[in-house]
């Protein structure tokens, strides 16, 4: 298939960010993009899954409800969104000894694109990957 959108609501308990990485898995999956070519090549679930877990468990740390998680994949871009009832704007800060911080570090370092949308219901944090297997699909854009 190749394409596809779908949005879950996650109550905000730890065990969501595993659903969460869960359903992308599960829907990337179904939507033929697990596998780029037949090569066997599971970068982009890896990678969709890694970022989903940081967005989820910030949204968990920073927004007292429960947050949604909404995945498209169409015309070579898979965009996963994270939106949640906080007012706190993501900002990336290096990858130190912390034990947190470091989650934005990684959204920024493997994302094609990502940014934050506020609107009066909170905070939507999205990151976009490429899906196709071509030269320089998913890597960041200037």
């Amino acid at each position: 298939m190749r394409a596809g959108n779908v949005s879950v609501e996650f109550d905000p308990r730890p065990t969501s960010v595993r659903q969460a990485r869960a359903e992308v898995r599960r829907r990337l999956e179904g939507w033929g993009l697990a596998e780029r070519d037949g090569t066997g090549d599971d970068d982009l679930v890896a990678t969709a899954e890694l970022l989903v877990s940081e967005l989820a468990t910030n949204a968990l740390l920073h927004a007292a409800g429960p947050f949604r998680l909404t995945v498209t994949a169409a015309h070579g871009v898979l965009r996963c969104e994270v939106a949640d009832g906080g007012r706190r704007t993501p900002r990336v800060v290096e990858a130190g000894t912390g034990e947190s911080g470091r989650g934005m570090f990684l959204v920024d370092a493997l994302a094609r694109r990502w940014g934050c949308d506020q609107d009066g219901a909170g905070t939507t944090v999205w990151f976009e990957l490429g899906t196709c297997a071509c030269d320089g699909c998913g890597r960041r854009q200037p």
